[in-house]
């Protein structure tokens, strides 16, 4: 049998950094006065910036980058494998992909991101799913998401 416990190893934070516990969370670089909700996963390699929020609940995968000011709803799901072989990867980094959070972004709960870049000022509504990059600042919602509006 084979035990693993959570807990917070060989993450490098920056000041005032906030985690409530449980939370596991190892190997990713958190930017000063982050805040990170019970029930979160980061794994490593993982960077997130300066005053970003994590809400309950969510996971974030190798090979995220979150820019500054972002709120990650409770529930996100982050995803750098897309079974682009058929099926997992089964560890394969090769297969893995990446994804590029800008600044200035605000994530709904429950929604799934898969390997994307998202630019800066772009909120993505609740329960939606993220298939295509974002190249244009704006409210974007649904499976899959689509533009919705410009920010007011």
């Amino acid at each position: 049998m084979s035990i693993r416990q959570i807990g917070i190893l060989n993450v490098s934070m920056g000041r005032d950094v906030t985690v409530v516990e449980p939370s596991n969370i190892y190997g990713c670089t958190l930017g000063d006065d982050v805040f990170i909700g019970p029930f979160v996963e980061i794994q490593k390699d993982v960077r997130v910036g300066k005053r970003t929020r994590v809400q309950s609940h969510s996971f974030i995968c190798e090979l995220v980058t979150i820019g500054e000011d972002c709120f990650i709803g409770h529930g996100v799901m982050f995803v750098n494998d897309t079974f682009s072989i058929g099926g997992p990867a089964r560890g394969d980094r090769t297969q893995w992909r990446s994804t590029m959070i800008g600044s200035n972004v605000s994530i709904g709960s429950n929604a799934t991101i898969m390997p994307v870049s998202i630019c800066d000022n772009v909120v993505i509504g609740a329960g939606a799913v993220v298939v295509k990059d974002i190249v244009e600042p704006g409210v974007y919602a649904g499976n899959p998401a689509k533009f919705i509006r410009s920010h007011a």
